[in-house]
């Protein structure tokens, strides 16, 4: 049944994505002492495909990591497209898409710079040390021969396909790995995700993509949607919106913050309370008031720049009334569409009620 849904999820347009080295190498940068004398883990890479585990090897050395091991999945698009490491394997095996595992334990960094795909695999293999096996099972994350590699592992990071965000970050706080990986922002409106915000388990990595939106490449193309690609060089990249890095590893972006310069005293109109909180809507994370003690409801993507120094997450504007701060659950007496209400923060104007996208609801910390 994993496999099943692993390669449902590999099938669709939109969630088997190669990520650029220049954003692996942006959001890295900031990590690099985290690295030294640990074990990486890329498991959902092809190293013949994969710019993480490229970005891993050149900078074995540099980084002073102490093992690299990347594996691939049975769906992966280009699995087994590289055949020459396998002359020793049987025709069928050749021509069928298997997964597989390289493990490195040393790396010349220097004289590989200029190497990809097949050429750099080659390079590596070429110390003993080094190997490239085939997986006994289908390669997928949750598998008991990954799920095994994982637990000796110190740090894992990849994209994973989005649609198993929920199981595969659940893996990893279950395993209590330390990780970095790239998902959608509104997996921050995920119960389980949220509940590991709460209790400082996850937040988001120290950049993120330009306006929100990735290019990644990809092997799918869906003609219906063909505003959202770019052909480079003869390859498919595709626009994601609201992309971001997920982490638990502590970085500096984390701590810096956020210059507030409007009050609430004198400009309340500004804020409207809701109707079913117990806080008041402040659209823009900019206008965020440094004058206001109570709880606010600000925009999701408040999490880019929240510095847990200066503010306390306290909830979500949620069905399941999280927070515990909601005032008011409408039903039919109120309005026919009260069930739409019951899922969002509103801002009662008149007798017309103003529904909301998801607030995150926060305080000032107290100095």
């Amino acid at each position: 049944m994993a496999n099943a849904n692993l390669n449902k999820a590999a099938s669709q347009k939109f969630d088997e994505f190669y990520t650029q080295i220049a954003d692996i190498e942006k959001e890295l940068w900031y990590y690099s002492h985290h690295f030294k004398g640990v074990t990486v883990f890329c498991n959902c890479d092809d190293p013949y495909e994969s710019h993480f585990f490229r970005y891993f090897a050149l900078n074995f050395s540099k980084l002073g990591l102490k093992k690299l091991i990347a594996t691939c999945y049975i769906g992966s698009a280009i699995a087994n497209t590289q055949l020459s490491l396998f002359d020793y394997e049987n025709e069928e095996n050749k021509t069928t898409k298997l997964p597989h595992k390289i493990e490195i334990t040393e790396m010349a960094d220097e004289n590989s710079r200029d190497l990809n795909g097949l050429d750099l695999v080659e390079y590596i293999l070429r110390n003993r040390k080094n190997a490239l096996t085939r997986l006994e099972g289908d390669g997928d994350f949750r598998s008991l021969e990954c799920i095994k590699i994982l637990k000796e592992a110190d740090i894992i990071v990849t994209n994973p396909p989005f649609s198993l965000f929920r199981e595969y970050i659940k893996q990893l706080i279950d395993n209590e790995k330390r990780f970095i990986i790239i998902g959608n922002l509104n997996a921050l409106k995920y119960k389980e995700t949220f509940s590991y915000i709460m209790d400082g388990k996850i937040w988001l990595g120290a950049t993120y993509f330009n306006g929100g939106a990735a290019f990644f490449k990809t092997y799918a193309f869906d003609e219906t949607k063909a505003s959202i690609y770019e052909i480079r060089n003869g390859e498919y990249y595709v626009r994601v919106n609201g992309v971001r890095w997920y982490t638990n590893l502590d970085h500096s972006q984390r701590h810096e913050e956020i210059r507030l310069w409007k009050t609430y005293k004198g400009n309340e109109k500004d804020y409207p309370h809701y109707d079913n909180y117990d806080a008041i809507e402040v659209e823009k994370v900019k206008d965020i008031p440094l004058d206001y003690s109570g709880v606010m409801g600000v925009p999701i993507s408040f999490m880019d720049k929240w510095n847990p120094d200066q503010f306390e997450i306290v909830g979500v504007t949620d069905r399941q009334n999280t927070s515990g701060l909601r005032t008011k659950f409408y039903t039919i007496e109120d309005i026919e569409s009260f069930n739409d209400l019951n899922r969002c923060s509103v801002i009662k104007i008149g007798k017309k009620y103003k529904t909301l996208y998801t607030r995150l609801l926060i305080k000032h910390k107290e100095k």
